[in-house]
């Protein structure tokens, strides 16, 4: 059975997920993977940024690198970088047929799409010197926390699938900062709570947890300036950037402002074209960068929301920016209800109307999430 086929007949989402079946099947099939140097990222806000800084840089300097991320745009190949590009579908289903080998049937059946789709970049990843490698929605019971690590970089932690994770702050950032085995980088974190779960992980668990800046030296900030004036970043993008380099300096490694060169990731506060900007964010805190970014701006926002998301939050967090809401159709089970959105929409003071077309007068914020944007995408593609 072909990948995609395969893949298909696998939910994308759960209600519940069975945290114990990762583990069981990898202690199974370990023998199958040379992880060499993993560097984990977990956190709410730019895994996927950091990581592909930080791959990009690695393998400028010459190291074979992987990088995986979630969840893909428009091509499942997104998800999976080695040494600058995204793998082909003849990689893919090479591995696929490895994989499926390796695996109990019962097992390979059992696996959501997420924890298949990890073991198989995995396997693709086999013989490279390093992987970054991104949490999905956890941490320590997210599929990718398997893995042995020799790193892990903690992005901030913000409310976020809390169905999930828990509702209050400290059961989030407990939930991704248990899955540190040994030694991790801490970003600069807009809850202190972040900061008071890490210490007591600290002492229970007997890991080093150590902020951003103890690897950030004053000739860091400087290449980080140049590097963000070059690739034209956010504040909130800069910041990943110095992420991924305090990883560099703790890993020893010498670096240069042009290993950033082809660093940037699509859909991150990307210039599509001169009167579209795109942005897959989604939950609060990516609006707050968001609007932080265009200040003094205004857009049309195309838009629309998972059930589960705090989008009224968002949209009260986006309103200062926004001339009006355009509501794209996305035919998906965790899609709000229009009639829902629409009435957030009025009690928000928003005008809003259906999305149709681009329009070449206006200036379009494309934001929501990754459905919201591929949906975008297609549009524009027809």
């Amino acid at each position: 059975m072909l990948l995609d086929t395969f893949l298909e007949e696998k939910p994308l989402y759960y209600t519940e997920i069975d945290y114990t079946r990762m583990p069981r099947v990898y202690e199974k099939v370990k023998a199958h993977f040379n992880t060499a140097k993993v560097i984990h990222i977990v956190g709410t806000n730019g895994k996927g940024t950091t990581g592909r800084f930080l791959a990009s840089a690695l393998f400028a300097m010459g190291y074979t690198t992987a990088h995986y991320t979630s969840p893909h745009i428009l091509d499942f190949n997104e998800r999976i970088w080695i040494d600058g590009t995204n793998v082909s579908n003849k990689a893919l289903e090479s591995a696929h047929l490895k994989l499926q080998s390796i695996l109990r049937q019962e097992d390979s059946d059992a696996l959501s799409y997420f924890e298949y789709t990890t073991f198989l970049a995995m396997l693709m990843f086999n013989g490279c010197e390093y992987i970054v490698l991104e949490a999905g929605l956890g941490g320590m019971h997210d599929a990718t926390a398997v893995f042995p690590k020799h790193l892990t970089l903690v992005t901030p932690i913000d409310y976020d699938h809390q169905s999930f994770l828990g509702t209050e702050i400290e059961d989030i950032a407990n939930e991704k900062l248990q899955a540190v085995q040994k030694n991790a980088i801490i970003a600069k974190q807009k809850h202190k709570a972040v900061y008071s779960v890490a210490d007591e992980i600290i002492a229970l668990n007997n890991v080093n947890i150590i902020k951003l800046n103890a690897y950030i030296s004053a000739d860091d900030k400087i290449r980080i300036a140049e590097i963000s004036k070059k690739l034209s970043l956010a504040q909130y993008l800069e910041q990943n950037l110095s992420l991924s380099i305090a990883c560099l300096n703790f890993l020893g490694l010498s670096y240069d402002v042009k290993h950033f060169d082809n660093s940037k990731l699509f859909g991150r506060l990307t210039q599509y074209k001169k009167n579209i900007i795109i942005d897959v964010g989604h939950n609060p805190l990516a609006a707050e960068s968001i609007v932080k970014a265009l200040e003094g701006g205004k857009y049309t926002l195309v838009y629309n929301t998972y059930k589960d998301k705090e989008y009224k939050k968002i949209l009260q967090i986006l309103k200062p920016i926004i001339l009006n809401v355009e509501i794209i159709a996305i035919n998906l089970q965790r899609i709000e209800a229009i009639e829902q959105l629409q009435k957030t929409l009025t009690d928000l003071e928003l005008k809003y109307q259906t999305f149709q077309e681009i329009d070449e007068s206006k200036k379009y914020l494309v934001f929501g999430s990754f459905s919201v944007v591929e949906a975008f995408l297609k549009v524009d593609s027809e």
